[in-house]
């Protein structure tokens, strides 16, 4: 699988001949390889872009049209659901279950585009206050779209960006993450095979420092939209307000999942709100932008609650993603493995208690000791000082702070630089839309935790980003607005008397 770079409708490899190897999280070891893309392939993709963007059908092809191809996609997505979540299985560690649902998800995203832009009228009439005006607003793509994916979910991500890029009428060069650019590579191959006019999409497979870099700073590349690290999102942040381009930035969170007494005040309530909180830690050890890595517990439940959610925490089934029975796949490289641990380190040095996990598990059949596996941990009697509290860890760890009144919650659960996702549980309903009212999060969840919706906008508040992917907003950020005013009866004006 080494020819991963399209760029003016042909698959090659680098223009460097190099190449890199990806690895299987589960044994560390590679499976299969894929070209090392540089600057000069960037280049040669933003080329490839800008030219059918400029003289290229796709521009001023018909909205409909247009939605019937993100259509198309969607069916072939269907068709190909279990190669498709076993490649995001082997490439990113998940499980293939997982990987099914991403598919889905993703065909839901194409779907969901085709028909926003399709509803969408001929343009926004603007009332003038007068017959002998006509003025309407209407929407034109950007132009030439540079999508920056990150390795936790790279199929779907690639599709929150995609879909919409390619609704508006707009160009694109994708970088997927080099440690997971393999769903891409194929979701590449399905937009060709739809029928996407050639030149419309191009992918660059290399490392961020230098292809996505080169993306973000290119003078022909109209937008960027990145999604990752706070580190690296700042950089591209730097580079692409240099050609002042229009910026889309999904960064991560801290995200806070906070349990009031009175969800558990009943078996089945208890019982929900701990199977939830696991969820929300560790679906996909713990990989996830938004996953509620801190659980913020009212004091009077918090040891019942605690002990219960230790020991699920510690039966949670690890290994390979692609065989049956495993309830949680590896991290994905062994410096996400690293710093999981370093983590957990400093908490347990800053005071934590460590209540389930903390370590490596067994090496078994299904967990090769290469494999890059770390237990679901739970950490009790943190506090806000502590660096796991505050920073993205982003592996199978939950920290544990209580509180005593809802002021409180509300205080503990916005007291970060980030903003991304939470959750409230809680029976009284008033108290729920209060505290929802309060979270300053970009979404919100009320005795729930991950669901999502493409026609619901995603982003976050502060340091998690900035602009929305999905919902109507999603496909504002690949657009430009334009306000077309007509006289119907001009006349002259008599402003200068001579």
């Amino acid at each position: 699988m080494q020819r991963t770079i399209y760029t003016d409708g042909t698959w090659r490899s680098a223009l460097t001949g190099e190449v890199r190897d990806v690895l299987d999280p589960a044994d560390g070891q590679p499976f299969t390889a894929v070209s090392e893309g540089g600057v000069e392939d960037a280049d040669a993709a933003v080329a490839s872009a800008r030219s059918a963007f400029d003289s290229g059908a796709w521009p001023r092809t018909p909205v409909a049209e247009r939605a019937a191809l993100l259509r198309r996609v969607a069916d072939l997505l269907i068709r190909d659901r279990e190669e498709l979540g076993l490649l995001e299985s082997r490439d990113a560690g998940k499980t293939v279950s997982e990987g099914r649902i991403d598919v889905d998800c993703v065909a839901d995203a194409f779907r969901y585009f085709a028909d926003l832009v399709i509803g969408e009228g001929a343009g926004r009439v603007v009332d003038a206050g007068t017959d002998t005006v006509h003025s309407v607003v209407v929407h034109e793509p950007v132009g030439v779209c540079a999508l920056i994916t990150p390795w936790n979910y790279p199929l779907l991500q690639a599709s929150w960006k995609i879909a919409p890029a390619l609704a508006a009428g707009n160009t694109f060069v994708i970088k997927p993450s080099e440690l997971t650019p393999l769903t891409t590579v194929a979701l590449i191959g399905l937009l060709t095979e739809a029928g996407l006019p050639t030149g419309v999409a191009n992918i660059v497979t290399g490392p961020g420092h230098t292809v996505g870099a080169r993306l973000a700073e290119h003078p022909d590349v109209d937008l960027v939209s990145f999604t990752g690290g706070l580190t690296s999102g700042t950089k591209v942040a730097q580079a692409a307000a240099a050609g002042v381009k229009k910026t889309a930035l999904e960064l991560g969170g801290k995200n806070p999942n906070v349990v009031f007494a009175d969800a558990c005040a009943t078996p089945e309530g208890f019982d929900t709100a701990v199977d939830q909180a696991l969820n929300a830690a560790f679906i996909h050890s713990g990989q996830v932008c938004s996953a509620g890595g801190r659980l913020i517990i009212e004091e009077s439940v918090r040891e019942r609650f605690v002990a219960e959610l230790s020991r699920r925490a510690g039966r949670i089934r690890l290994g390979r993603g692609t065989q049956d029975g495993v309830e949680c796949g590896p991290l994905v490289s062994l410096q996400q493995l690293q710093r999981t641990e370093e983590y957990v380190a400093s908490a347990l040095a800053e005071g934590a208690v460590l209540r389930s996990g903390g370590a490596r598990p067994v090496p078994s059949e299904s967990r090769p000791a290469t494999g890059y596996f770390y237990e679901p941990t739970v950490l009790d009697r943190c506090h806000r000082r502590m660096r796991v509290v505050r920073e993205e860890v982003f592996g199978p760890v939950l920290t544990v702070e209580t509180f005593r009144t809802e002021e409180e919650a509300v205080l503990l659960a916005n007291d970060t630089e980030f903003g991304l996702a939470g959750a409230v549980w809680t029976a009284d309903a008033g108290r729920a839309r209060r505290v929802a009212g309060l979270m300053r999060h970009g979404t919100v969840w009320i005795n729930d935790f991950h669901p999502y919706l493409p026609q619901a906008e995603w982003g976050g508040f502060g340091k998690s980003g900035i602009g929305r992917e999905l919902g109507p907003a999603g496909l504002a950020e690949y657009r430009e607005s334009k306000h077309i005013y007509q006289n119907l009866a001009p006349a002259p004006v008599r402003w200068f008397s001579g």
